[in-house]
């Protein structure tokens, strides 16, 4: 019987399952919506038990639609967003108001811990050196830190405390092992020491966890694609629709299972090394992987093993992506009339097409722009300055008000994207992270115009892989190596993936971006300025 592996992706907004086969071709999906609750505080929180039933939905769904038999599903993997899940002995508690005690996870964009963040980088604790120098209010221990200090109830009370990604591998198998991928890039564990820094814990006010062992935490850490215990348990396989034992893999955050289903794909430039992963959702992430570590002030890592086993890893991007655009395009007097003309396309993708249409290529849309320019930092800037602060610019706005000055905003924010990918490609390069191309993944990055102006505004070929959902194949490799179908990641990675597209950059239209891309910089300086000069009168 011929072998089947199930990715499964917890993102943002929804729980996507697929099932492929020992080739990589995608052979069913299925997607479970997710609520996102946001508090006047600025919390951003979700329940466990949610995500849970949504997982277990999409893989009976997804594997039900395959037509595939259960038994010939011999590993799945997960992937997920870097959220904090807090359990107690009975289950999930709750993160933010005690009424909703069904609420047990702070999602990776709830920057509750901006406090807690700048007092950790005020000290010098050596395992900042490993993410970027400067700890981000999205990483682990800040909101660790927060919560015992305003619920210590709930801190005290936690029996484990989860990366995302982990939760969904325990609730799987019941197995307490964690990914090298979570708890390096976002915990700081030293998997190049293969050990925690006890120190650092004790000087910013976690001390307790190292005295325990790190127990609730990750007293084991493994590498990803590793078999975790029995593999499915009764119950999980149950609800799933699989048959118990099936293999389970340690798993990795959303945007590194991206970055797996494509950096290495066939027919590319098929080096990891060389390509950057770049992973284009709500947010968006940066993967560059090295040989040796490369310290990129700014730029999470480098993070050993956290994505491809035992090289390492530079992580960058933004906090805000796909979602700062839908949230410059709603700033617009015709947002109303487009989203109804959009329909069922929705109002993003009618806007893309739109543009394709008005400048007759994706390369001549940049045009549209004119003296439109867009800092697109609406939730700060992850990289290259590590400044949850930064907000967004929009200059040269008159006062049209049709349909077409709205296409012209979406271009010069999705060009502002671009030269903000360029910049952390440029940073990066200087600090011994240089990358030849660009493998692009991910919903926002699905359309023609988009890919094509990434490709203009770096100067650098954009790789599109086949597979059309690259993050769920990247997950699926893991649980096909958990299964003992290929011997490690380094030979799935080509095995399941190819390229199917090249974006060239468009050489004539270089002067015009250099042009656009200092633009971007200036603003972006003139921005940070502005803001420290404020605040030196402000405070």
């Amino acid at each position: 019987m011929s072998q089947h592996f199930i990715g499964v992706d917890v993102g943002t907004g929804s729980a996507r399952a697929g099932v492929f086969d020992a080739s990589g071709q995608l052979l069913a999906t299925a997607k479970r919506p997710l609520t996102l609750h946001r508090t006047d505080a600025g919390h951003v929180e979700q329940s466990s038990i949610q995500v849970w039933d949504a997982v277990c939905e999409s893989v009976a769904e997804a594997v039900r639609g395959s037509g595939v038999a259960p038994g010939s599903i011999t590993g799945i993997g997960f992937d997920a967003t870097c959220s904090l899940v807090v359990q107690g002995p009975e289950g999930g508690l709750p993160v933010g108001e005690p009424d909703h005690p069904e609420r047990d996870i702070i999602v990776w964009m709830d920057h509750r811990a901006l406090d807690q963040a700048a007092r950790i980088n005020a000290g010098s604790h050596d395992v900042l050196k490993y993410v970027g120098g400067v700890i981000s209010p999205e990483m682990e221990t800040p909101k660790l830190l927060w919560l015992k200090e305003n619920r210590p109830e709930v801190y005290e009370g936690a029996q484990h405390f989860f990366d995302l990604t982990d939760f969904l591998t325990w609730k799987a198998t019941g197995a307490t092992e964690r990914s090298s991928c979570t708890v390096t890039c976002k915990w700081t564990y030293l998997a190049h020491e293969d050990r925690w820094d006890p120190a650092y814990f004790h000087a910013i006010g976690l001390g307790d966890l190292a005295d325990q062992g790190f127990a609730r935490i990750g007293a084991r850490v493994v590498h990803p694609g590793t078999a975790l215990g029995q593999g499915l348990t009764e119950t999980a396989a149950r609800s799933m629709g699989l048959n118990p034992g099936t293999a389970v893999a340690a798993g990795l955050i959303d945007a590194h299972a991206g970055g797996i289903g494509t950096v290495a794909a066939r027919g590319g430039a098929q080096d990891a090394t060389a390509c950057l992963g770049y992973v284009f959702g709500t947010s968006s992430c940066t993967m560059t992987t090295t040989a040796e570590p490369a310290f990129v002030p700014g730029v999470w890592g480098p993070y050993y093993s956290a994505m491809v086993p035992g090289m390492w890893l530079n992580e960058g991007g933004q906090s805000a992506a796909g979602a700062a655009i839908a949230q410059l395009v709603q700033l617009h007097p015709a947002t109303a009339a487009a989203t109804e003309a959009a329909g069922d396309k929705g109002l993003v993708p009618y806007l893309a097409d739109r543009a394709l249409a008005l400048a007759g290529s994706a390369s001549e849309a940049v045009r549209l722009a004119d003296t439109l320019h867009v800092v697109p930092e609406f939730l700060g800037n992850r990289a290259p300055f590590a400044d949850p602060h930064a907000r967004a610019v929009i200059a040269g706005q008159g006062m049209e008000e049709g349909t077409d000055s709205l296409v012209a905003l979406y271009v010069a924010g999705v060009c502002g994207l671009g030269y903000g990918l360029r910049q952390i490609i440029e940073t990066q390069s200087a600090h011994g992270a240089p990358i030849r191309t660009i493998s692009v993944s991910g919903g926002a990055g699905a359309h023609p115009l988009t890919r094509q102006i990434l490709a203009d505004a770096t100067g650098l070929p954009v790789e599109v892989t086949a597979c059309e959902e690259p993050v769920l194949l990247g997950s699926a490799m893991l649980g096909a190596v958990a299964a003992g179908a290929f011997p490690d990641l380094p030979t799935a990675m080509p095995a399941l993936s190819r390229v199917a597209t090249l974006c060239q950059p468009d050489t004539g239209l270089k002067a015009l971006h250099d042009a656009r891309y200092r633009a971007f910089l200036a603003l972006q300086s003139t921005a940070r300025d502005i803001r420290h000069a404020l605040e030196k009168v402000t405070t």
